[in-house]
């Protein structure tokens, strides 16, 4: 009979922990206001045919909302894969199929949509609210290992960025994403027919940059015609050429020449 109490108060034990867990979890990541010195980098794999993405669309895009000024990176890729049932995505790139691919090859997981990167070291069902939250407040209690300075000019449908780092580089590259913060877009045909569906910080180019174990230096970023200093932004990763791991990350901020 001892045993058996025991055995109780220790299943409650677990139980009342893991439900402080989530619901500090829950708190934090309203205000996303968390003590630390990390970041946070979302990758979202997800495309507009495919009917389980739009719920982590919308959560991402609530992400992206509450984050105010903490340093969260949310950047949305629509892989290709799903063009050939019934509908394209007029925002799919076969560059980001092949991301995905790179990570799961790494991180030893299956392909699907939706599905999210964080930091380039973990990853989960795009729409798991509880994942995406312990994954904001785990990241940004943390500390990272580099610090990405940028700044630069809008110039002839280019972005002159300068760029400095502190901390190693040694097999870093700059990930430069340019990046549409919002879409609406009706769907015609494919698992999404008839829906209208919204679209937040879509990832329209990805431009690699190998660093070379410079700390400093400049990089000029094509950008789309469609590219507006209100409605696009542009977003730098610091990331391993082979861990894929994201070490650092920052916005661009922007002078207009």
């Amino acid at each position: 009979m001892k045993r058996i109490h025991f055995t109780m108060l220790c299943v409650l034990t677990v139980v009342l922990l893991f439900t402080f867990i989530l619901a500090n979890i829950s708190s934090a990541s309203k205000s996303l206001k968390v003590k630390g010195d990390g970041f946070v980098v979302l990758e979202l794999f997800t495309s507009e045919g495919c009917s389980s993405c739009p719920p982590a669309d919308e959560l991402l895009a609530k992400v992206q909302r509450q984050a105010g000024n903490q340093p969260v990176y949310v950047l949305s890729y629509h892989v290709d894969y799903w063009d050939h049932q019934g509908w394209r995505d007029v925002f799919s790139n076969a560059d980001y199929s092949k991301r995905q691919y790179d990570y799961a090859t790494k991180l030893g997981t299956r392909v699907y949509t939706p599905q999210v990167v964080v930091n380039g070291k973990t990853e989960f069902v795009g729409s798991d609210e509880v994942a995406t939250n312990l994954a904001l407040v785990t990241g940004l209690s943390g500390r990272a290992s580099s610090n990405l300075q940028l700044g630069g000019k809008l110039q002839n449908h280019h972005a002159l960025l300068n760029y400095q780092v502190n901390g190693k580089t040694d097999d870093d590259e700059l990930m430069v994403a340019v990046v549409q913060k919002n879409a609406v877009h009706q769907i015609k045909r494919g698992e999404n027919e008839g829906r209208t569906l919204s679209h937040a910080q879509i990832v329209r180019s990805l431009q690699v940059f190998p660093l070379n174990n410079a700390t400093a230096g400049q990089v000029k970023v094509a950008l789309p015609k469609a590219y507006s200093a209100n409605g696009w932004e542009i977003i730098c990763l610091l990331q391993g050429k082979n861990s894929k791991v994201i070490h650092g990350a920052t916005r661009a901020i922007l002078t207009i020449n």
